[in-house]
Formats: structure tokens, C-alpha cells, sequence
């Protein structure tokens, strides 16, 4: 892939900032030795590598519009000074996953891997469908028309991810299509040790209640209501992600969750997620 030029960026996140914030925003934790989960506002990066290998890391999702800096610091920190990873691999293209997508390329100069579903997103070609502020939930959720819908352009710096489910430069990790939240949705699965990068096939806080993502509380939930169009699709993530019995999980919004909390929450949400997770009503739920 041809990364010394610039060319074919577009960057619509510009401009679009938003002041949401919970109490871990700017927090970082060690899950694992190679997994750092970093709260930036209200959604979480993951850098997974070991720190004394500071070129042998990847960047999985890219958070909020107007926060390169914050995860380029934070990269440094833990990687070392010009510290950059070897990939960015984006979960899905939500504007919370891509906020800083496009500045990190031009400054890292780094390829960018997805599920061809989301490429559309990715490249200019389609919006994503208009945040549904109709969808029961709180604040959150009325907020979300708000949200910035429209796709960002990589360009040529965007490639499909290996259709053998590996992963470049994840050694041990595979990805696993988890859509319902979105079409191209991923998570990220290591075998070895039952580790899981969920991305937003499930949270752990439910995220359209503004009072539950400031104080962050806890509960293991399905993928955002106002942003999810496919409920069947998003059923049936919850149950394959829930069968590979994962020990440790990182999600895209909430605290990483692990052993009994994870296996008996996840069980649960499956058991019960037409009632917990299924809003009651909203434009992409059926009748």
C-alpha cells in the first residue's frame, strides 16, 4: 500500500468535537501486559503490544473527532518518544472509532485495515444511516441526531482486512464479523489466552443514558441503541462472541471486564437481550 503521500484524505470530523466527557475520560489501563485500554471522552482506543517493542504495537479504533494529540501522547507514553504503531485497525467506521482516523495517517503514515463492509464509511462513498433520536433511551440518545453521520475519506490508505480472518501485524489474533451494530462491524478475538477486542458488538454501560456514561456505571449491555439498524444481525453477534467463552474483554464504550462478571454478564445479555438491549421502540426496531 502506497503511504508517502497524502492524497485522497478527507478528513469530516473536522471541526466536529463534542464536549462529552465520564469520569475514566483520559484514563488508561493495563488489561494485560500487551493490552492498554485508553478512555478518550466516552469510547475507548486499544493499543496492543508489548512497551519495550515500541515499533511492534497496533492502534485498534481512533475515538473522538479532534483527538490526535491526545492519543499520539498517550502512544508515546507508553511506547516511547516517536513511537508509532505498525497499523490502525478500525473496529467499524462510527464517527467515536474514526474521530482522529485521518490526522494519525497523516501523521504516522501508517496503514489503515477494515471489514469491506465498512469501506463505503471509509472512503467518502456513503453516509451511515442518521442517528435515531426517536429510539428510547436517555440523553444520549436524544443527543445523537447531533452526531456526525458522514464518512470519512482514506483513500488509497485503507485496505480490506485478510479474508483468512488474521489480522497484520496481531500475531495470535483473529477477527470475527460481528455486524448488526454496523454492516463491516468487527471484534477482535485472541485464542490463546481468550482475550476479546469487542469494538461495540457489546458494551459495558449503557451508553444512552448520559448519567451512566459519566459515571462510567457498569453493566454489560448491547451496541448503543441510537446507532444500531440491524437488531437480528446484533443478536446473533452477542451469542457468537458470548460461545468463544472470552476471558477478558475490552469494548468500545465502558470498563474492560473480565472472569466471572464477564462470563456471567455476557450469558445474560444473551438470555435476555430482546428485552435488555432491543430498544422498545425506535425507527430500526421491529413491530
Amino acid at each position: 500500500m502506497e503511504m508517502n503521500s497524502h492524497e485522497g484524505l478527507q478528513d469530516t470530523m473536522e471541526n466536529k468535537s463534542m464536549p462529552m466527557t465520564s469520569i475514566t475520560s483520559g484514563m488508561g489501563q493495563e488489561v494485560l501486559p500487551d493490552l492498554y485500554c485508553f478512555t478518550d471522552q466516552i469510547v475507548n482506543v486499544v493499543l496492543v503490544g508489548n512497551p519495550d517493542q515500541e515499533d511492534h504495537w497496533v492502534l485498534v479504533d481512533t475515538g473522538m473527532p479532534e483527538t490526535a494529540n491526545r492519543i499520539v501522547a498517550v502512544a508515546e507514553k507508553r511506547f516511547g518518544e516517536n513511537s508509532k504503531p505498525q497499523a490502525i485497525i478500525l473496529t467499524h467506521g462510527h464517527f467515536d472509532h474514526v474521530g482522529a482516523v485521518v490526522d494519525l495517517v497523516e501523521k504516522w503514515e501508517v496503514p489503515v485495515y477494515a471489514h469491506e463492509a465498512e469501506l463505503p464509511f471509509l472512503t467518502g462513498k456513503l453516509s451511515y444511516p442518521e442517528p435515531d433520536g426517536s429510539v428510547e433511551g436517555g440523553l444520549v440518545a436524544k443527543m445523537s441526531p447531533m452526531f456526525p453521520n458522514e464518512p470519512v475519506n482514506l483513500g488509497t490508505h485503507v485496505a480490506v482486512l485478510p479474508a483468512d480472518g488474521s489480522i497484520p501485524h496481531m500475531q495470535g489474533w483473529r477477527w470475527i464479523h460481528t455486524p448488526g451494530h454496523a454492516p463491516g462491524h468487527i471484534s477482535l478475538f485472541r485464542d490463546q489466552d481468550r482475550s476479546l477486542i469487542a469494538g461495540d458488538a457489546f458494551i459495558t454501560v449503557k451508553q444512552d443514558s448520559l448519567y451512566k456514561v459519566t459515571t462510567q456505571e457498569k453493566e454489560i449491555n448491547g451496541p448503543p441503541r441510537y446507532l444500531t439498524t440491524d437488531w437480528d444481525a446484533a443478536r446473533e453477534s452477542v451469542k457468537k462472541l458470548a460461545a468463544l467463552k472470552p476471558t477478558v474483554a475490552v469494548t468500545g464504550h465502558g470498563q474492560p471486564v473480565s472472569g466471572k462478571e464477564l462470563t456471567t454478564g455476557l450469558n445474560q445479555l444473551v438470555r435476555e437481550f430482546d428485552s435488555r438491549a432491543i430498544p422498545d421502540y425506535g425507527r430500526y426496531v421491529k413491530h
